[in-house]
């Protein structure tokens, strides 16, 4: 069977990072490793070719070449997905679907034309499909309530992949995650059980990525990497053995939660294996929003502290904050700022909140009436709050905007940058230095010139990154790359600023059609 994996087009987001990938040369920020793995539990008698439309469009060629198109995605590609299943449907070929956006809103690509919906996880979903195929069906739903190992998994088809594109690459070691925040969809796709491989089947992954040559970074793209504490302990010391083996060929990042702050053996053993940042799901530092919303977990100790706690053992944080929770009180925004700052996050992800499909939230404010057309939503920082609050809309949308403005102010971004890694423990292992490329150079004097000699901000630039050198040398190169970051930032802001704009002048013309409950 010629099976051609199409991987659906991004929107501009928060994560897009097109300014920085443009000066290292590189298309698309991660792998697409639903495709990959999808790919390695298929029969490996079968022919594939994959496409990744974030970096080249399907040629005609590979369009004549397949016998059956398989789709996978998010919400947030839900545009392009949708294309792509009409368009290879226009060329008469056989669909199959998967992934989180047709699990969770089947309905919307059955409407589009697909002929096979395998969805839930495809290591109990896939065989059933092969099934189908085999018995000559050409049509097929397939769901499962069950929740496989993950051991199971075989390792993902790297060797698919143009590797060169990519900046980081993908590695998944858990399912699931423990805590039960009203607005995920994590753990209603894959449960509050974490499921994890073994350490010797995560390392045969790693060696196969080394095999093809990978170097550079790795995202555990683990939804909570520390929902289970054991196993990923057993997993880093097998790992931190294998990167000094290795000579340390990859960094590491990924996302855990606050209580991460509680483990120092934990954070110990992940700096020990070359892990240098993780992004963490802070929301908002306001006590009650964090109890309305079910984060029990970020109101255990202090934010200020935990997160203190993870900077000066090595890891650099990256954090989430949401606008717009139940009973939420005016200047939320500026709260999330103070506390940015005082906490010294270099990279806040800022969003309004959004109720996914199948979520508690959503089973909630569709019990309430709450929700604006439910049959249209999103996930990005570019989408108006898709649900009636219990404030305004208007100035839920106007705090936001002004928020994300703040927090990528250039000086502001510089300064708490250079506080974070002031005091942002050491490496506590060692890689061999290599020369830096000409591609590395290039970037290197692109950023110099924009922010050490363009902009107003020059002087505190030179200031801060000598600096550096000088109080804590171990991690100047890591603080020159989050420098760079802002290039994406500072464009980014401003679609924001737009975009919201112009939906909120949509919502303001649709006002008097859309839902007007707002409980007590």
């Amino acid at each position: 069977m010629k099976t051609l994996l199409i991987y659906p087009e991004f929107p501009s987001t928060f994560w897009s990072y097109e300014k920085i990938l443009e000066l290292v040369n590189r298309k698309v920020l991660l792998p697409p490793l639903g495709l990959i793995t999808v790919a390695a539990i298929l029969p490996q008698t079968w022919e594939f070719k994959l496409v990744d439309r974030n970096i080249t469009a399907v040629t005609q060629a590979e369009w004549d070449w397949a016998e059956l198109v398989i789709l996978s995605g998010m919400i947030v590609q839900k545009s392009d997905f949708i294309a792509q299943i009409q368009e290879a449907k226009r060329r008469g070929k056989l669909v199959a679907v998967g992934g989180p956006y047709p699990t969770s809103v089947p309905h919307e690509i059955e409407t589009a034309g697909a002929d096979f919906m395998i969805l839930d996880e495809g290591e109990i979903t896939l065989p059933m499909f092969v099934e189908a195929i085999e018995r000559g069906e050409t049509s097929g739903v397939f769901r499962t309530a069950e929740k496989p190992s993950v051991t199971l998994t075989p390792i993902p088809r790297y060797d698919l992949l143009e590797l060169d594109a990519y900046d980081s690459m993908s590695v998944q070691f858990s399912r699931g995650c423990p805590f039960q925040c009203e607005f995920c969809d994590i753990i209603v796709l894959y449960g509050r059980k974490p499921r994890t491989k073994t350490p010797e089947q995560l390392l045969k992954e790693l060696d196969y990525l080394y095999e093809l040559g990978w170097r550079r970074s790795i995202f555990m793209v683990d939804d909570n990497f520390i929902g289970n504490k054991r196993n990923v302990k057993l997993l880093l010391k097998a790992l931190k053995i294998w990167q000094a083996e290795h000579q340390y060929p990859f960094r590491f990042n990924t996302e855990a939660s606050i209580d991460l702050a509680d483990d120092a053996e934990l954070m110990e053993l992940m700096v020990e294996c070359n892990f240098d940042a993780v992004f963490l799901g802070i929301e908002t530092p306001d006590t009650s929003s964090l109890e309305m919303t079910k984060k029990y977990q970020n109101n255990r100790s202090p934010l200020l502290e935990a997160v203190d706690k993870i900077i000066r053992a090595g890891l650099r944080p990256m954090a989430g904050f949401i606008l717009g929770f139940d009973g939420e009180k005016p200047g939320a925004g500026t709260r999330i700022i103070d506390f940015v700052e005082q906490s010294a996050i270099p990279t806040a992800l800022f969003s309004m909140l959004q109720a996914l499909p199948n979520t508690a939230l959503w089973t909630r404010l569709e019990k309430e009436g709450r929700l604006i057309n439910p049959k249209k939503f999103d996930i990005n920082q570019t989408t108006l709050i898709n649900f009636v609050p219990t404030r305004p809309v208007e100035e839920i949308a106007q705090e936001y905007i002004e928020t994300f403005w703040q927090l990528y102010d250039p000086e502001r971004y510089l300064e708490r940058t250079y506080r974070c890694f002031l005091k942002l423990g050491a490496p506590k292992c060692h890689p061999p230095g290599k020369f830096p490329s000409l591609v590395d150079l290039k970037a290197l004097a692109i950023v110099i010139w924009r922010q050490g000699l363009k902009r107003k901000t020059r002087w505190k630039f030179w200031l801060y990154l000598f600096s550096i050198i000088k109080h804590n040398p171990a991690v100047w190169d890591h603080y020159l790359t989050l420098c760079a970051h802002n290039e994406h930032f500072l464009e980014y802001r401003q679609i924001v600023r737009t975009e919201i704009e112009q939906q909120l002048a949509e919502y303001q013309a649709q006002k008097a059609q859309l839902p007007t409950k707002i409980p007590a």
